[in-house]
């Protein structure tokens, strides 16, 4: 009886034990963590720096001039912290002069914010540069609230966001500018605003939002007749539809500037661009076969024009296009053709390297149509280079010798 009752009592224990530690299980509710600790660019702590509170009473103006010289030589002292491999300290000494750069007006204050940031983010300094970020856009907020027109803030918040590689936040205060300087007729400015904003675009890839500023820029200037920097925008949007894989567009463009070259007599850069254009046809030709002919035209251009110019480096790339649009269209003797044309161009570009690849070419297109006199011909030869060089001997050395086993004796 009594170890039945010890039993029952030991049985009870254990239940209200479990009932009172799932309770407290249930009670107890996990505290959450805080992604980032407080911004310590938003500490009110008051700051021997400071003579008083500036918003109960403005500092004077030579206050305010000794508070600037203390704040500079706390830039300093956290730069020698960060030299010194102290880069907490360092951090920790700028934040302080951040905090107390805003009694200096927002436009010091941003500049200042934008200097430390970048600094942020060459170190990988995530929190940091967060902080920083946050800040100017409380500047920006509070701006935007004031309707301010003041330009050189603005320009300089987008410079900072910059710094801080914060992309579409620069934007958006750049377009703020633009609207700015447009209200104003200020061309000069709309210019300048405009380049910026397509250099933030395209520092971050965005090429389909580069192009459509840059050509903007291109109709702002084709419309004054600037020349000079209507070029430059052609040469930049050729290189922005090249990035973005949009070959019909880059024909566009390259074509425009092929026309500007022919028209100035600048021959010398027409080769590398009629390479483009050819390219860019060739691309365009694999939904549009027709569009080949345009291709083998421009590559034709190209290698003619360069070998005027003893380009023959240019020359002899044009020379492999050709080759390789003759080959794909089955036309072997066309190909052997301007096989043994860049032949001589690679022996004119010193490019043995080249020579060698060229008399592999036409010893390989020579298998195809099985003339085995001529391959091992162009074998011969360029093992004799291959030697020179001292690469690629065994390999022609091994094509000579099947070449020869299929000659009759």
């Amino acid at each position: 009886m009594l170890r039945r009752l010890s039993v029952t009592i030991t049985a009870t224990a254990t239940f209200w034990l479990l009932c009172n530690s799932l309770t407290l299980a249930e009670t107890k509710k996990p505290q959450q963590p805080d992604k980032f600790p407080p911004n310590p660019l938003e500490t009110t702590t008051p700051d021997p720096l400071l003579p008083r509170d500036p918003k109960k009473q403005p500092l004077s103006a030579s206050e305010l001039q000794q508070l600037e010289t203390a704040l500079d030589q706390l830039n300093q002292e956290a730069a020698a912290k960060l030299q010194a491999g102290d880069e907490l300290g360092a951090f920790d000494t700028w934040n302080r002069e951040l905090r107390l750069r805003r009694y200096l007006g927002s436009l010091k204050e941003v500049q200042a914010l934008g200097r430390v940031g970048a600094i942020a983010y060459q170190k990988n300094n995530r929190p940091e540069v967060q902080y920083i970020t946050q800040r100017l856009q409380a500047i920006q907020k509070q701006a935007q609230s004031q309707k301010t027109n003041d330009l050189e803030l603005l320009q300089a918040l987008g410079q900072a966001y910059r710094q801080v590689r914060s992309p579409q936040n620069a934007v958006v205060v750049y377009e703020q500018v633009l609207t700015n300087v447009r209200q104003q007729q200020d061309t000069a400015k709309e210019i300048q605003t405009l380049q910026t904003i397509g250099e933030v675009h395209l520092s971050w890839f965005d090429y389909p939002k580069a192009a459509a500023t840059y050509q903007e820029l291109l109709k702002l200037a084709t419309a004054r007749g600037d020349s000079v920097n209507e070029l430059i925008y052609l040469q930049q949007l050729a290189y922005i539809y090249e990035q973005a894989k949009q070959p019909q567009q880059a024909v566009n463009i390259r074509n425009r500037l092929a026309e500007i070259y022919q028209k100035q007599n600048n021959l010398t850069a027409l080769p590398a661009l009629k390479l483009a254009i050819g390219s860019d046809y060739e691309s365009l030709a694999r939904e549009n076969p027709n569009l080949l002919q345009e291709a083998f035209n421009n590559y034709q251009q190209a290698y003619t024009t360069a070998w005027q110019l003893q380009q023959y480096v240019r020359a002899s790339e044009a020379l492999q296009k050709l080759i390789a649009l003759y080959r794909s269209q089955g036309q072997i003797n066309n190909a052997l053709q301007a096989s043994e044309i860049l032949v001589q161009s690679q022996q004119l570009a010193s490019n043995f390297y080249g020579l060698m690849n060229a008399y592999d070419l036409i010893g390989q297109m020579n298998l195809e149509r099985k003339d085995y006199p001529q391959a091992l011909k162009a074998f011969q030869k360029g093992l004799e280079v291959a030697q020179q060089l001292k690469y690629e001997e065994g390999y022609f050395s091994e094509q000579i010798q099947k070449v020869s086993g299929q000659i009759p004796r």
